[in-house]
């Protein structure tokens, strides 16, 4: 069973709900990517189902845990995500509350449905859900992780529980990424641009494609700087088609920009993005209100690539947008 770490106090929660019998049927897990979510729906599911648990601790070394552990445990269930944009849509809930009333076969006597990284669900499939989440037979638990629970209609939220992964120490997430195998160079190299971010860390060194995309904020943000508006056309045409990819880019952006705003107030404090020197530069650069309307526009399009908006035309746009902050 892999360790969790950085939140102490939400596992402590979980447990004492398994070992209590009041156990919440709907959950929604926010966090940042990378930041456990599904790690810990995986391990409430086994906290449920664990056939030898410990005041609400699941073994980690049954059956059930195992399965659990290998995505492969008939009962704990995934919905599947479909059309261009990867998301819940209205067939797949369907299909969840046609299974959902379908007892499950085993000894715990529970079912667990993890929708994971919602993002932009359409209010359509919500609606769909909601009856089922507001009245769930006894024996289904429905987990969503998303990165806000602002993804969600209030409605929705109204009738889950709501909980935030905690942030790691950089202390942590080295020693997690060295309980993996991995060497310290690669450590420090994934701590320096992901810091308490485990599985952002952990993709870092296994991921040659997330790597380019650190290597292109970089430069992003070296174009910003040095307000060449052709290499920053050029750098934000390269971020691809692939709207995942584009999103993620523009994310670590905005983080930038963000430590660009706190470091223009504080030259010690810490940072979040991927490119501490290139932040602590754009902080000489900018006012703190350049760097709030950057923030906004990187934002925006963000958005706009999430709602199917064309990825060449939001980042034309966004590009004409910061050379107008900066310029």
């Amino acid at each position: 069973m892999k360790k969790i770490y950085g939140n102490q106090q939400l596992i402590d929660t979980l447990e004492r709900m398994a070992s209590s019998g009041r156990t919440a049927h709907s959950l929604i897990i926010c966090g940042d990517r990378g930041s456990g979510r599904k790690l810990i729906a995986r391990y409430y599911a086994r906290a449920l189902m664990c056939e030898s648990p410990v005041n609400g601790k699941p073994c980690g070394v049954c059956s059930v845990c195992r399965n659990i552990d290998k995505d492969i445990h008939p009962d704990v269930i995934f919905p599947k995500k479909t059309g261009k944009l990867g998301n819940y849509s209205v067939e797949t809930a369907r299909e969840v509350i046609a299974d959902a009333y379908i007892k499950p076969n085993n000894s715990s006597g529970c079912k667990v449905y993890i929708f994971a990284d919602c993002r932009n669900v359409d209010d359509r499939t919500q609606n769909t859900l909601l009856k089922l989440i507001e009245e769930p037979p006894e024996y289904a638990y429905f987990i969503f992780t998303c990165g806000s629970k602002s993804e969600f209609l209030s409605t929705i939220i109204s009738r889950c529980v709501c909980f935030t992964t905690s942030p790691c120490t950089e202390e942590e997430a080295a020693e997690a990424l060295a309980e993996s195998g991995f060497g310290q160079q690669e450590i420090r190299s994934a701590v320096n641009c992901f810091h308490g971010n485990i599985g952002m860390c952990e993709s870092y060194i296994n991921d040659e494609e997330l790597r380019k995309r650190v290597d292109l904020t970089k430069s992003l943000a070296d174009s910003i700087i040095r307000k060449d508006e052709y290499a920053l056309s050029v750098g934000l045409f390269s971020a691809g088609r692939e709207r995942d990819d584009v999103r993620e880019t523009l994310s670590m952006l905005d983080m930038l920009a963000r430590d660009a705003a706190v470091l223009a107030k504080d030259g010690n404090a810490e940072t979040i993005g991927c490119f501490r020197e290139g932040a602590v530069a754009l902080s000489g650069s900018l006012t703190a209100y350049q760097a709030a309307k950057l923030h906004s526009c990187i934002e925006t399009a963000w958005k706009a690539v999430g709602r199917n908006v064309s990825i060449p035309l939001a980042l034309t746009a966004l590009g004409a947008e910061i050379m107008e902050i900066v310029g």
